[in-house]
């Protein structure tokens, strides 16, 4: 038998904490037309465009930690507000390859000042985006990101 945790658990914390940010960037991002999921595909492809690479919607989808399909239903509609272009892969004929339009760039360039000041905002009892308290916070993470999970096996 177990008993009642006496505060919240660190995995209601989690989830408390991606919920506010997801909200605060949702609402932060409205007056430039993007949602946090666009601007995840968005800010993603620029950063692998960057690097010079052509990523696919499966590339794409690993690097953000969202779903294929869900990827590809955001590449869809970001290709309808032109944003993003989507193209077949020369090799595989199975995988789409996407690429930021010139209006894609710039809304992206635009939505990751706005994030990252409100990053900062959020970040400001750790001592700002700069902080070593934030640096310390961030390996942390990227910590807990490692792990695998897996469902608990029934006996």
């Amino acid at each position: 038998m177990s008993e009642a945790s006496p505060g919240p658990t660190p995995g209601f914390q989690v989830w408390r904490l991606s919920m506010k940010w997801r909200v605060a960037v949702d609402r932060a991002l409205a007056p430039h037309g993007l949602t946090h999921a666009q601007y995840s595909l968005l800010s993603s492809l620029l950063a692998v465009q960057r690097s010079g690479a052509l990523p696919s919607q499966r590339q794409l989808a690993d690097h953000t930690g969202l779903e294929p399909l869900y990827v590809s239903k955001l590449a869809r509609a970001l290709e309808a507000a032109g944003l993003v272009e989507r193209t077949p892969d020369p090799v595989d004929t199975r995988a789409v390859r996407l690429a930021l339009t010139e209006a894609g760039r710039s809304t992206a360039e635009r939505a990751i000042e706005v994030v990252h000041a409100l990053l900062d905002q959020l970040l400001a009892p750790l001592g700002g985006l700069a902080g070593q308290r934030t640096e310390a916070f961030s390996r942390e993470l990227a910590t807990l990101l490692d792990v695998t999970l897996e469902p608990p096996v029934k006996e």
